[in-house]
């Protein structure tokens, strides 16, 4: 069955404002750029995943995606990440995509194989699968078969309203979890995480971790 991810993208000139304290716009921008780069990198070479689509308003984001041979679409409106996740999933159904997969773009840690697990886990019809953070709040993914199963709702303590939403449709639901998916960069205390875990990882040359 025909799987697609989505991957919405924030403007990348305004991304990463908390790590304000510690990154110049020119480093967040950068950095935001190379978290989108090895999250596309990595969902493409999975063989389950039929195609990835990214969604945005910054036109930046858009080309240099479909340069990796991701399909975009334009994010026109008022910005609102749940209502454009939700017309990216029309457009999926439109092309005939029996489920989604959407993965947040800064997910430095992620690999094949969690990519691969969650499929497994959403092989059946009426499947939700769901991976939150390290502190258990947000949603790092949301696999759908099919898709527009449940509503989106990210955002704050978003993972318990996804659990509940995706109960109530009667969905069966699992949950993933890998301390490689856990990670995604919100402060600087991830940046610090991220730089012990994986010290090879392109960050901004100028980071110094506040301890």
């Amino acid at each position: 069955m025909t799987t697609w991810a989505i991957i919405p993208v924030k403007p990348l000139g305004r991304a990463k404002s908390r790590l304000s304290a510690v990154l110049t716009t020119e480093e967040r921008q950068d950095l935001a750029e190379s978290l989108l780069r090895h999250v596309v990198k990595t969902v493409k070479q999975v063989p389950g995943i039929a195609g990835v689509l990214v969604i945005s308003r910054d036109t930046r984001a858009l080309a240099l995606t479909r340069d990796m041979g991701a399909n975009t679409v334009q994010e026109s409106g008022t910005p609102e990440l749940n209502n454009a996740l939700m017309r990216a999933t029309q457009v999926i159904t439109a092309w005939r995509g029996r489920a989604v997969l959407v993965l947040p773009a800064d997910l430095p840690l992620i690999t094949e194989e969690d990519i691969t697990e969650i499929l497994k886990l959403g092989e059946d019809e009426g499947t939700v699968v769901l991976a939150t953070d390290r502190n258990q709040d947000g949603t790092n993914a949301l696999f759908s078969r099919p898709p527009g199963l449940i509503p989106y709702t990210f955002g704050p303590d978003s993972f318990l309203r996804h659990l509940s939403l995706a109960k109530e449709a009667g969905a069966e639901v699992k949950v993933y979890s890998s301390d490689t998916i856990q990670l995604d960069i919100d402060i600087p205390a991830d940046l610090d995480l991220l730089r012990r875990l994986r010290p090879h990882f392109e960050l901004p040359v100028n980071f110094s971790a506040q301890s």
